[in-house]
């Protein structure tokens, strides 16, 4: 999915217009749906918790591809880079101090890149060879197709930071529209998913809701109810996925502003 849009922070209706993410529609799920969340879980370990350690990995599993971009923005070699984020994440799983995380900032993107910079002026300081996780492929990276080993190369001058921050922004919005569209597929829906993806902001060429109902044998009234259904529950996705991602409710909407202020960016 591809954004468009214009510098600085916006107003939440210049927000919904631009990228389809509705501030106030999101947060009408509010603190009473915040549950047990991934980080949440993580945050609150007493001593060597396994649901902590299996919250921590699903979490490693899944956001390996900002370390994966830090590191070659850095101008670190695609198998060095590889080799680095194995070796960050055995450490992180093996040694993490959970304790020395607050939770008042207690957001995994913050965390995840703090650790990073640390696990990297440790390596280098100690000058040891690059662990692989004493021989456990902890992510699939081998299974990186060859193109986008070649989308993930520095390709602009932009701060490894930066590169991070929009690498993890495309990372939630990637798995959100995935998850919608697996259960659109699921009830039989994936042609309707496909059009009515083509109606978010962003999208080059899109046609109208009219061409899409006449394409998929509709009236214009039911895609105009159709994509109003879609862009709800992307909604609901998007706040289940910062939410595992953040310690509280009340830092959910500052992360869902901050992603899209890196998409903007």
């Amino acid at each position: 999915m591809t954004f468009y849009l214009d510098s600085g922070v916006p107003a939440d209706d210049d927000v919904t217009s631009q990228t389809g993410i509705d501030l106030e529609a999101v947060g009408r799920h509010g603190a009473a749906a915040f549950t047990t969340t991934h980080w949440s879980v993580v945050l609150e370990a007493q001593g060597d918790s396994p649901a902590a350690k299996e919250a921590l990995e699903k979490l490693c599993r899944i956001y390996w591809r900002p370390i994966l971009s830090f590191l070659q923005r850095q101008g670190i070699g695609p198998e060095d880079a590889e080799d680095l984020t194995q070796g960050f994440f055995a450490s992180l799983l093996e040694h993490r101090n959970l304790s020395a995380v607050r939770k008042e900032k207690g957001r995994l993107r913050s965390y995840l890149l703090g650790a990073l910079k640390y696990f990297l002026n440790d390596e280098r300081r100690r000058a040891m060879a690059i662990k692989r996780g004493k021989g456990q492929r902890l992510i699939p990276l081998e299974e990186l197709r060859a193109d986008e080993r070649v989308h993930m190369e520095p390709r602009d001058p932009v701060t490894a930071e930066l590169a991070y921050e929009r690498r993890w922004a495309t990372t939630v919005l990637e798995r959100v529209l995935n998850v919608l569209k697996d259960e659109y597929q699921a009830a039989g829906k994936g042609r309707l998913y496909d059009s009515l993806e083509q109606l978010l902001p962003g999208e080059p060429d899109a046609p109208s809701q009219a061409d899409i109902a006449t394409q998929l044998g509709m009236t214009e009234n039911a895609v105009r109810q159709a994509f109003h259904r879609f862009r709800e529950r992307y909604q609901l996705l998007l706040w289940e996925e910062i939410a595992h991602t953040v310690a509280t409710p009340g830092d959910i909407e500052d992360e869902l502003r901050h992603l899209i202020a890196v998409v903007r960016a």
